[in-house]
């Protein structure tokens, strides 16, 4: 495993464009746990409050469950060493962008800019009637479902519902950025979400090398992966962040 990690700092060290494509695993140890599998949140939760139409019919049953979920049970999760050190990254100009599955913010709160948010976001919401976008601090989330503070219409959270299409601009720039790829670091995804799990594949049809971060193997580490780094996420980061130059 050392010379495994040895090995992935050399490529990144010497990378030209790396880019990062992370999923539900790297929030693990902030406490967020993954949507998928035995301990899932779908385990637990009815996944029904995430189907459009379901949410335009039933507005209050659905928020109360959304709340529930993504606010009131992960609003309260902080950045791990693993988002820390890639924001670290970023900031030495050796990762170009961060594409993420996640809708947590904790990549940004841990301070990185160039972030993707491949399935939208918690921290903003779309009015189903005017369309305007606001921030979390300008709504309130004491009434549900919230009002649109513009129109007074039904806010909607900003990410991706189950038989939404991803939103054109970033699905088109985050293909891009595996095109730019020279190095991936794939980190905490089962590379089983489509459309998504695309990218990395886009990536390596252009020669880019993959070096994949995960607990357990995914989809990617017998078809794509060059370097498989099993772990947690925080301290193999540490780690890599520990050896390049």
């Amino acid at each position: 495993m050392q010379n495994d990690i040895q090995k992935a700092a050399k490529f990144i060290t010497a990378s030209k464009h790396c880019i990062v494509f992370t999923g539900a695993g790297i929030s693990v140890e902030s406490g967020i746990p993954p949507f998928r599998g035995p301990d899932g949140l779908w385990s637990k939760y009815d996944p029904t409050c995430l189907e459009l139409d379901f949410f335009n019919t039933h507005p209050k049953e659905s928020w109360e469950k959304i709340y529930t979920i993504f606010y009131e049970f992960m609003g309260n999760a902080k950045p791990n060493a693993a988002h820390i050190k890639l924001a670290e990254l970023e900031k030495k100009g050796i990762i170009k962008s961060i594409i993420t599955q996640n809708i947590d913010n904790l990549h940004q709160d841990a301070g990185s800019k160039n972030v993707l948010e491949f399935h939208g976001t918690t921290k903003r919401f779309e009015c189903q009637n005017c369309l305007k976008k606001s921030r979390q601090p300008d709504v309130s989330l004491d009434l549900l479902p919230p009002a649109c503070p513009v129109c007074g219409g039904l806010l909607k959270p900003d990410f991706i519902f189950f038989g939404e299409m991803i939103p054109s601009h970033v699905n088109d720039e985050s293909f891009i950025q595996a095109e730019l790829a020279d190095v991936v670091l794939v980190i905490g995804t089962t590379g089983e979400v489509m459309p998504a799990c695309y990218i990395p594949y886009q990536a390596k049809d252009k020669g880019s090398t993959i070096i994949e971060i995960n607990a357990e193997p995914s989809a990617f580490t017998n078809t794509i992966t060059d370097i498989f780094l099993k772990g947690k996420a925080t301290e193999i980061l540490t780690q890599l962040f520990n050896l390049i130059k």
